[in-house]
């Protein structure tokens, strides 16, 4: 397979990397957006071309944590992204379906999101197999995908961000890489001026929007470990602004909720502001209201039902003070935690549109940490159980230390609610958040 110049953009350490992905895996790592899925799926293409003249000696994998994120990831973008439409006439896949075609070759397509998923390609023999973000696949599944690359010449294509330094990846491969141990290995890092098909000013925003560990891992590509305070950066003085002083609402996202049966149950109301900062117009994320109901505090514990009639009860009442332009506004959404099955029944039947909430843990997290860190998501007074859980939410270091990143489930209960609301609706509001705003004046608009 020929590629001009001009159809790859490729910069100068994404040619080297494409000339030296030889060996038996082939692994891509570093910042976000830094082409590493671009250049890998590249070369994942190249491989299958050779073998075009060849008899099937295995068969072609594709994996992703889940078929939906793989095509979020590297199916989506060819079809959307002028810079790949040429690749469309190669690469064939309809979202949720069991193989894909790339050069004519049956590939398969695997989610790997849980410990069951080793079963999938047990007794499979794969003869090359392209692997997005490996460290959110479990560990055994990768061990038996290994296993499987039986065929001679045999290859793996492989993209991720950077986690903990007690990862798996990093403990059981990476480590052993960099002591010179897997001769058959090939590592590529890659930060984001490695892409040269991205804008200097994209570059500039997309540094500014992380922070924190998310900053030293998704822009700096470190491995680097989780510590302390979850949002080091909260600063009541910063986030919190008072009910009464509630700007202009363009629209009200959704309503993130997580349930508790002994726990407490929370509701957060998230809205997207359009107001004037210093004489700009400005578009910012807003926890306007919030529902919560703790039967430890309360001393009384709601079934279903008693708590769908409080909550409801609370959706359908005002949100904002008296006279605000927003009252009687609906949200899109009410999000809900995706564990929470039997009150997401009870909602339905009471008549509540209820869906799953995203629950990517680490996505929302980053997500949170870069918003407030900006300046992008503000709270009202009137969300005391996110105030007071968000200055204390922290990792659990003994999970840390065992490569299990993921906070200290004590007091989040309000904070899962928020996040529930930020990540699911994140295609809603992000486009109005990066919006070049400098460009929109007072005086323009």
């Amino acid at each position: 397979m020929t590629l001009s110049l001009e159809q790859q953009r490729l910069s100068p350490k994404q040619l080297r990397s494409l000339g030296a992905a030889l060996g038996r895996v082939n692994l891509w790592t570093g910042s976000i957006r830094s082409g590493k899925t671009y250049v890998s799926l590249l070369a994942w293409i190249a491989f299958i071309a050779t073998l075009l003249d060849t008899p099937p000696g295995g068969e072609l994998v594709m994996v992703g944590r889940t078929r939906d994120s793989l095509f979020r990831n590297v199916f989506a973008p060819i079809a959307s992204e002028p810079s790949l439409a040429w690749l469309a006439a190669i690469v064939k896949y309809r979202n949720g379906a069991p193989t894909a075609t790339i050069l004519g070759r049956v590939v398969h397509v695997l989610g790997a999101n849980d410990a069951q998923a080793e079963a999938k390609i047990r007794g499979m023999t794969v003869a090359g197999c392209y692997v997005d973000e490996v460290t959110v696949l479990p560990a055994a599944f990768f061990k038996q995908l290994l296993g499987r690359m039986s065929v001679a010449g045999a290859r793996m294509f492989a993209t991720t961000n950077p986690d903990s330094p007690a990862h798996w990846l990093k403990v059981d491969y990476l480590n052993p890489y960099a002591a010179g141990q897997l001769a058959e290995w090939r590592v590529f890092h890659f930060v984001l001026e490695d892409n040269h098909a991205l804008d200097p000013g994209y570059i500039a925003s997309i540094k500014a929007e992380h922070s924190g560990l998310w900053y030293d891992r998704y822009i700096l590509g470190r491995w680097v470990a989780a510590s302390g305070a979850v949002f080091g950066m909260w600063d009541p003085t910063r986030h919190v602004i008072p009910w009464a002083t509630v700007p202009p609402i363009r629209t009200l996202l959704a309503v993130g909720m997580d349930w508790g049966a002994v726990n407490a149950s929370a509701a957060l109301l998230l809205g997207l502001t359009r107001e004037w900062i210093d004489g700009v117009l400005r578009h910012r994320l807003i926890l306007v209201d919030e529902f919560r109901h703790d039967s430890r505090k309360q001393q009384r514990q709601l079934t279903d039902g008693e708590l769908s009639a409080q909550f409801r009860a609370w959706l359908n009442g005002p949100h904002f003070p008296e006279g605000h332009h927003a009252n009687g506004m609906r949200p899109r959404f009410v999000v809900l935690d995706p564990a929470a099955a039997g009150f997401r029944e009870q909602l339905v039947r009471d008549g509540v549109n209820v869906w799953k909430a995203d629950n990517g843990v680490q996505r929302g997290l980053s997500l949170m940490g870069s918003l407030l860190a900006h300046e992008r998501l503000i709270v009202t007074d009137r969300c005391p159980g996110f105030i007071q859980e968000a200055p204390g939410y922290a990792w659990d270091e003994k999970k840390v230390e065992r490569g299990r990143e993921e906070p200290v489930k004590v007091a989040d209960h309000s904070l899962d609610a928020g996040r529930y609301a930020v990540l699911t609706t994140e295609q809603f509001w992000r486009p109005q958040l990066d919006w070049p705003e400098s460009l929109i004046t007072k005086e323009a608009a």
